[in-house]
């Protein structure tokens, strides 16, 4: 909470509040959510910071739940900053939405204690990766989902994801440069079913290494079309070497879609998108 402070000289300094968002976003624009090194290359986490520093009227850095890679969406990333600005919730909102693109958006924010924290309070993440299997190449949400022209069975490819569920080595489910410390994770569900046109990968864990979910839609895809048996799924996870894996799924089709926090936080909960997957849950 905001509180005036006494300094030792008798000056009066505001303590820095805490503030919890959730932001929207179209990652095709974007390389990825992390602030870029190299100059002129956009990224969502600079392009929010500088529409929250002109709210606030001094800069303002963000930590994030879950950094997201070139080319994926996000319907429900958390992020927290520190601002000593005055601001109700709604300005948080409006403000910085009237300072952003089209495909970056502010659902909601909430002012915070210190102990919050968008990733180390994190218990659970999920994401959802959406293919359109069809003879032809979709013209709409071309960006917004992975197409295949093969067939893909779902029997199987669930077959074959019950093997990555509980808490594994996901050495060669990650990319070969992840700088993880550990590649152990618990998958708590995965699963894969139909929502209209779409096929839908659903995967819940404590946390995923880099490239992991993507590595998994690979697999699964091609035990989806026939090229592998299920098994081949354990067998790849049990090589512990990325090279056994097979290809890495495209980065579009990927949206990072819900954040679990203890209760006490009070976060409005996901609607588990993206929106126009309609009802899917």
């Amino acid at each position: 909470m905001k509180s005036e402070i006494e300094t030792t000289t008798g000056a009066i300094s505001i303590a820095p509040v805490r503030y919890a968002l959730c932001v929207e976003y179209a990652g095709f624009a974007y390389r990825g959510w992390q602030t870029q090194k190299t100059n002129n290359v956009p990224s969502v986490q600079e392009t929010v910071e500088k529409a929250l520093s002109r709210v606030a009227n001094e800069p303002v850095n963000v930590v994030c739940a879950g950094r997201t890679d070139a080319g994926v969406s996000g319907s429900y990333q958390i992020i927290h900053f520190d601002t000593t600005a005055k601001r109700d919730e709604r300005a948080w909102v409006l403000g910085t939405n009237t300072n952003l693109p089209d495909d970056i958006a502010i659902q909601w924010a909430r002012q915070m204690d210190d102990s919050f924290h968008a990733r180390f309070s994190a218990r659970e993440r999920r994401y959802r990766y959406l293919i359109r299997s069809a003879p032809v190449k979709p013209a709409l949400l071309a960006r917004g989902v992975t197409w295949t022209h093969k067939r893909l069975d779902l029997a199987r490819m669930n077959a074959a994801a019950t093997y990555l569920v509980g808490e594994h080595d996901f050495t060669s489910y990650r990319a070969i440069g992840c700088q993880a410390k550990s590649p152990v994770r618990e998958v708590r569900v995965l699963q894969v079913y139909r929502a209209g046109e779409l096929i839908v990968i659903d995967v819940q864990a404590n946390a995923f290494l880099h490239h992991m979910v993507r590595n998994i839609a690979g697999v699964l895809m091609t035990v989806g079309a026939g090229e592998a048996e299920p098994e081949w799924a354990q067998d790849v996870l049990q090589a512990r070497d990325r090279r056994k894996g097979g290809i890495t799924a495209p980065p579009h089709g990927l949206y990072f879609v819900d954040v679990r926090y203890p209760e006490h936080f009070k976060l409005p909960p996901s609607p588990l998108g993206p929106y126009f997957l309609g009802g899917a849950d």
